[in-house]
């Protein structure tokens, strides 16, 4: 009876958690297709206009499409970045190699206004803020989320084989990219994805960093705020929403089918 009773509230518990969490979502998605323009608590029937009007909205259009550009362009350098750096580490000491990660832990840790303005104050002490600033800013706190990710298949790669291609005749840089890469491959994707999330929903980074006149869609909803939220900012927060669902989707697929495959085959990956 005692099993039942916990049983019970904990899922009574999840129950709470998953509507404080999602209920918002849901009203804000719900919210992108009332037609009601003034009052959007009173439900006004079914409509696509907010869609519509999105497309032909330039402002909105080009901060999506900065931020498209922004979160993929860093993403891919964190990406190349974070994975040399974890192959780097394969030749280094203990003691090194944990100065290394603790390093690139300390974004992770650290607060995103505090990374923002520390690094606002120091492109300003060198340059403008332009977009190139906020793309540096945003390789630098996704770095760690990259590391994170490729380090743990770096550690489970068999050297052996690496070493069994050098005694064949094979170059250093030849071995690394047909007989390392393959095998951290899942770790790379899983981190260059993790990364482009991080980076699409950054707001507090981006902030301190971007030049006036340049809005990704964080600052640029953070603007419209003030003025009043216009419909189409529900459409677009709701497209962002199935974007990230659908990357971690992806992800969470990914990460079953090696786990899978690694139970199997009895290999690790």
């Amino acid at each position: 009876m005692v099993k039942k009773v916990k049983g019970a509230a904990g899922k009574l518990y999840l129950v709470l958690i998953l509507l404080l969490l999602y209920v918002p979502i849901v009203i804000l998605i719900v919210s992108s297709f009332n037609a009601s323009e003034k009052n959007k608590a009173v439900w006004g029937g079914f409509t696509l206009n907010a869609y519509k009007e999105l497309i032909h909205d330039e402002t909105v259009m080009s901060a999506l499409y900065t931020t498209l550009l922004l979160a993929g362009g860093a993403s891919l350098i964190a990406t190349v970045l974070g994975t040399l750096v974890c192959i780097g580490m394969m030749s280094m000491k203990k003691y090194s190699k944990s100065f290394i990660l603790g390093v690139t832990q300390i974004p992770l840790l650290n607060s995103d206004i505090v990374t923002g303005i520390a690094l606002m104050l120091l492109f300003t002490r060198f340059s403008e803020l332009s977009f190139t600033t906020m793309l540096v800013a945003h390789v630098t706190f996704i770095i760690p989320y990259v590391v994170l990710s490729v380090q743990p298949k770096v550690v489970q790669l068999n050297l052996s084989t690496y070493e069994a291609a050098l005694d064949l005749g094979a170059s250093h840089l030849y071995a690394m990219w047909k007989v390392v890469l393959p095998e951290i491959m899942p770790g790379i994707l899983s981190g260059f994805l993790l990364a482009f999330t991080m980076s699409l929903d950054d707001f507090s980074v981006t902030y301190f960093t971007k030049a006036p006149g340049i809005h990704t869609m964080s600052t640029m909803i953070n603007a419209e705020y003030r003025k009043g939220i216009q419909t189409e900012i529900y459409a677009l927060s709701t497209i962002v929403f199935v974007i990230v669902l659908f990357v971690l989707f992806i992800i969470n697929r990914r990460s079953e089918k090696v786990a899978r495959f690694e139970a199997e085959s009895g290999v690790e990956m």
